[in-house]
């Protein structure tokens, strides 16, 4: 089975920070995939922006570097490769400068109405600043659509300014939010797992849901992002955006329909339901924490202050944990557990929704303990679904219950190579197809629901709980949810 394919129109994309890890690892490489399977025409245009001062010649072997490093060798096909790099130009430019955008403006010539993207690889704080120089050189026509990278700000005074400095030279539908995390193949098998099946959509409420557990679990550390991490931690770094979208799909009501405006409408309402947590709350209701030294995977690994360049002093959160409750009508009384951090014991990413138990067992006690029935909707490794349910254990000797599950492993089932994420976004920007990005209302919306736990941690003054690599977070997450009668998914399965 292959995927359909639907080939984009052809496009000019420039690359602001075109020399970035960004750029070389997920951008480039996601643009040849798509030229490899025919998605993009060969005289569309990418055009990386940088203020090194490098040759076409030397930005094309760095290009080719790392599309080996970051493509599988069996798809490197090399008159391919040489096809691609074709479409590639470099320009130097610095882009917080009013001059010098000539360069530019030659190397888009000739464009006419076709779209012109213009990727923000940078830091958020340039956003404003490189669209308004864009717009003063001329560069900003209608069919321009310019995509920012998280994070939109660091609260909600800074993701107003940033969305205020772009809003002035390009129009909101123009404007295209990207989280990645909207771009995976589970996560979009969510919405057709909820709204093309007629099996779920009439259980999925508080009347026959007990909590629902989203857990993004990374095992690795900070890695070269020390400093850029250290200023914002997890609850901005994950929480703020990746999270808090997934929990919209999963709480949002039926759209009207499948299109941008309706699929955002519904995500803007279920933020604005959350309950905000505030005073005291914030105490009772999240955890942070911190690792320490430890081992993942058997490898010894560092603590987070001595991965830090700048010594030991740090109380920035490298795991959260939150209690979040969503008060409308489908989710009242419904514990959201929300759950980032690094080091974790392994890597995964998934959605645990948890049924309540049956209202009566007619089996004695010793059958066996009747577990809840559990959907689990796996982001990463090996994206899939899962469904938990309790059955007959075989063979004679009487009645004993077990736990079994119906699996889909998306990769198994449909024998396709999965693209990327931004794979699928960069073509859907093209297309002009917003559904998967972020509005600005949604972004504030997110920060005002975070920004009461920021203070509430700056005005407790404690530092986050130490956890050792390679756990599960600190045991006050641990605490948190059994205090209420409920186990996180992973430890009930031991």
């Amino acid at each position: 089975m292959t995927a359909k394919i639907i080939p984009v129109s052809p496009f000019d994309l420039v690359v602001f920070g075109g020399t970035g890890d960004l750029t070389l690892r997920k951008l480039l490489p996601a643009l040849y995939y798509r030229f490899h399977d025919g998605q993009m025409p060969a005289g569309s245009r990418i055009v990386a922006v940088a203020r090194g001062a490098l040759t076409n010649w030397d930005y094309l072997a760095m290009v080719k570097e790392a599309l080996a490093k970051h493509v599988r060798a069996a798809d490197l096909e090399d008159a391919l490769l040489e096809k691609f790099c074709a479409c590639l130009s470099f320009v130097h430019l610095d882009a917080t400068a009013h001059v010098g955008w000539d360069g530019l403006a030659k190397a888009l010539a000739d464009g006419g109405d076709r779209p012109r993207v213009f990727y923000l690889a940078t830091a958020p704080q340039l956003f404003g600043p490189i669209c308004q120089n864009a717009a003063a050189a001329g560069l900003v026509t209608r069919q321009t659509r310019v995509v920012l990278e998280k994070p939109i700000g660091t609260d909600l005074a800074s993701a107003r300014q940033i969305n205020d400095e772009v809003g002035k030279v390009l129009d909101e539908d123009q404007i295209y939010r990207i989280d990645h995390y909207l771009g995976k193949e589970s996560v979009q098998n969510l919405l057709a797992l909820r709204f093309a099946n007629s099996l779920f959509e009439p259980l999925w409420s508080a009347a026959h849901i007990d909590n629902v557990q989203i857990t993004v679990a990374e095992s690795i550390g900070v890695e070269g992002r020390a400093s850029y991490y250290d200023k914002s931690g997890a609850l901005r770094d994950m929480v703020q955006n990746h999270i808090l979208q997934l929990l919209c799909l999963v709480a949002m009501e039926p759209p009207a329909a499948m299109d941008a405006a309706a699929v955002r409408d519904e995500k803007l309402k279920v933020l604005k339901a959350l309950k905000p947590i505030v005073d005291g709350e914030v105490n009772s209701k999240t955890v942070r924490g911190q690792y320490r030294a430890g081992a993942v995977g058997g490898v010894a690994v560092p603590s987070y202050l001595d991965e830090l360049p700048d010594g030991p002093n740090s109380h920035t959160e490298t795991f959260v944990v939150i209690r979040a409750s969503v008060e409308n009508w489908r989710w009242a009384g419904v514990p959201f557990y929300l759950r980032t951090g690094k080091r974790m014991a392994e890597r995964i990413s998934e959605i645990v929704i948890e049924f309540k138990a049956v209202p009566h067992s007619i089996f004695p006690v010793s059958v066996g303990r009747l577990t809840p029935n559990r959907l689990v909707v796996r982001l990463q490794p090996n994206d899939g679904i899962q469904l938990f349910l309790m059955s007959k254990d075989p063979g004679p000797g009487g009645m004993r219950l077990r736990e079994g599950s119906l699996d889909i492993n998306f990769a198994d089932a449909f024998q396709v190579r999965y693209p990327d994420a931004y794979e699928r976004l960069l073509m859907d920007v093209v297309r002009g197809n917003a559904t998967l990005f972020m509005r600005r209302d949604e972004v504030e919306a997110a920060w005002m629901w975070i920004e009461p736990i920021l203070q509430g941690w700056g005005e407790s003054g404690d530092a986050p709980k130490p956890y050792i690599s390679g756990s599960w977070g600190p045991t006050a997450a641990i605490a948190l949810i059994e205090r209420e009668g409920r186990t996180w998914f992973e430890d009930s399965r031991h």
